[in-house]
């Protein structure tokens, strides 16, 4: 699963170029697990059992410190983070095939010896435990960017939206969020071009061509229409997850599943809200979800021909929802938790990274200071020190993602041992 890193109201008001690839999925429409690697205990594999792939340059530069000079950083309560280091350290563990394409992620061999030392931790580890450790086993390093300089950019926040949706439909529930259709076709360019890794491209089979996938409109003006996993009881709602690219649908008896990211037509985003300003409907800085909402309300006839603007769609996946505390797979394929992980462009951080972000709250200057992790990236997360702050679930978590954007800096905290950051 990956999101269109942008918060709600920036996607609506500003849109961007296209929507995010996600990780490959075997079978999208069979529940699983939203646990999988989170679920099984750490395992550490023999140095020279782990693979050394070539080497991927980062864009960026780093410039080693102490610990000090990590603003607020001994104000940090990581009583809670060590279940996601040892998280992070099973994804760092696992070995990757050829046929998963990833971005730049952290090299395995690097990290070796400070996952092995974690398990000799407790595993309800204190604040001082934890620090502790990272400071007997990680090199903080400054990120700067490309000229060397310090790098200071914006952070913004995504969350995973709950909506109300049913498996049947009827009544409010008439709006469809698919499963991927059987004739998508995902053509990984990295596997015949090296320096394409990670790139892919989307279509389907026309005689003997491979051509675009349907848009939207046609998906939904088409008789033969991919498998439905709920309808939704509202279309703006059901929009916004697909922004997301994730969310939790709670079913009238109760029951929360997870829609979790499967896969994209391979289509270009654009704003409904910018439909909205050029068909004279509502002028651009009032494009808020809400006014979206009750625009569909008034012109229930002309909803879909809203929805038809943006020509792209995100299809899914369902998932059983264990522990309501993990959010969805972010693109490092390990389940996020709220304000621990983050969205980073892994040309600057490897992914499964962690890191130090300094950056303020939304709308205000009080700090926010803590260790996340470099577990996701997307579309509109370009540059050093870009990130997207992930809230958690819910509409609070909303309410906080919606609303910023504030600056940030970062700090990559690396093995000592294995010198600078590198990816591979």
């Amino acid at each position: 699963m990956k999101f269109l890193r942008l918060s709600v109201f920036l996607v609506l008001v500003v849109g961007c170029s296209s929507v995010p690839p996600g990780p490959e999925v075997d079978d999208a429409a069979k529940p699983a697990t939203s646990l999988d690697i989170a679920s099984q205990p750490l395992q550490v594999p023999p140095l020279d059992a782990l693979p050394e792939t070539p080497a991927r340059p980062l864009a960026g530069r780093f410039q080693a410190v102490t610990w000090d000079a990590l603003p607020g950083w001994q104000n940090d309560d990581l009583s809670l983070v060590w279940k996601a280091f040892i998280n992070n350290c099973k994804g760092l563990m696992r070995p990757v095939s050829g046929s998963m394409a990833m971005p730049a992620r952290a090299a395995p061999r690097a990290w070796q010896p400070v996952c092995q030392a974690a398990q000799s931790m407790p595993q309800e580890a204190g604040t001082q435990q934890v620090r502790q450790f990272l400071h007997n086993w990680l090199q903080p390093w400054r990120l700067l960017d490309e000229k060397g300089q310090l790098a200071r950019n914006t952070v913004t926040g995504y969350y995973e939206p709950l909506i109300r949706a049913s498996r049947t439909q009827g009544g409010e529930y008439q709006w469809p969020l698919y499963a991927p259709p059987s004739d998508l076709l995902t053509i990984d360019l990295g596997s015949v071009y090296p320096e394409l890794a990670g790139k892919r491209v989307r279509g389907k089979l026309e005689g003997n061509r491979v051509v675009p996938y349907d848009t939207r409109a046609q998906i939904m003006g088409s008789p033969k229409q991919p498998p439905v996993i709920v309808w939704a009881a509202d279309p703006v709602e059901a929009f916004f997850l697909q922004i997301q690219g994730s969310g939790r649908a709670q079913l009238p008896n109760g029951e929360v599943i997870r829609l979790a990211y499967a896969d994209h037509n391979g289509r270009p985003y654009a704003s409904i809200a910018k439909w909205l300003a050029d068909q004279g409907q509502m002028p651009l800085k009032q494009a808020s979800m809400q006014n979206i909402k009750a625009w569909a309300q008034r012109n229930p006839h002309r909803t879909q021909e809203m929805l038809n603007a943006n020509p792209a769609m995100v299809f899914f996946r369902e998932e059983t929802i264990v522990d309501p505390a993990l959010g969805p797979k972010g693109a490092y394929g390990i389940p996020l938790v709220g304000q621990r992980s983050v969205a980073v462009d892994p040309g600057f951080v490897p992914l499964g990274t962690p890191v130090y972000l300094a950056s303020t709250y939304p709308g205000s200057q009080q700090p926010l200071r803590r260790l996340v992790f470099a577990q996701d990236t997307g579309a509109a997360i370009r540059g050093a020190a870009r990130t997207d702050f992930y809230w958690g679930s819910g509409d609070e978590a909303g309410e906080q993602a919606g609303r910023m954007k504030q600056s940030g800096e970062m700090w990559v905290l690396w093995p000592k041992q294995a010198g600078a950051p590198s990816a591979r």
